[in-house]
């Protein structure tokens, strides 16, 4: 948690210097002027990407379908508008990163393994994301196994995966 505070204090110092840095090469009239640009700029992308993200939102939920990696892109492009708004040459360059597609493509991967999911297997203790068991009571005796009068055992596929359950039908 530290090493987070650290990081997110750091930045603000690196925009600070990179910006006397600017200044001193291009004057300051230029680098405020330059800082306002990439503002405006960025808040015009930030826009565009947004509308595009709200129509695929619209189209995934008028098909029945859920529309996570969409609500993930508007949170990441939300973090953008934030970043571009900050006045900083580091804030503006995580923005422009989150707010093109492409480059959003990985960011939004890698929020999904190592954010949303770890949070909803912690919310929903893995019934979520997969981790569903099904039959039984957990460490029982005869777990996975035929046991004598109980039936047989079909297999079913569910995501990918597949799971035993008992057929005493028969």
């Amino acid at each position: 948690m530290l090493r987070i505070i650290g990081l997110l204090l750091l930045i603000p110092l690196l925009d600070i210097v990179l910006l006397v840095a600017i200044a001193g090469w291009i004057g300051p009239l230029y680098t405020v002027a330059l800082v306002v640009l990439t503002a405006l700029i960025g808040m015009l992308l930030v826009r565009a990407e947004g509308r595009h993200t709200l129509q695929r939102i619209q189209g995934k939920l008028a098909q029945g379908e859920p529309p996570t990696d969409e609500l993930i892109d508007g949170g990441l492009l939300l973090i953008s508008g934030a970043m571009l708004l900050t006045p900083g040459v580091v804030t503006d360059l995580v923005g422009l990163v989150l707010v093109v597609p492409f480059t959003r493509y990985p960011v939004r991967l890698a929020t999904k393994r190592w954010v949303v999911t770890p949070y909803v297997d912690a919310k929903t203790r893995g019934f979520a994301t997969g981790n569903v068991y099904v039959g039984g009571f957990p460490g029982g005796e005869g777990q996975g196994q035929s046991q004598p009068g109980q039936g047989s055992r079909d297999t079913y596929e569910v995501d990918s995966e597949s799971y035993d359950v008992d057929d005493d039908s028969n």
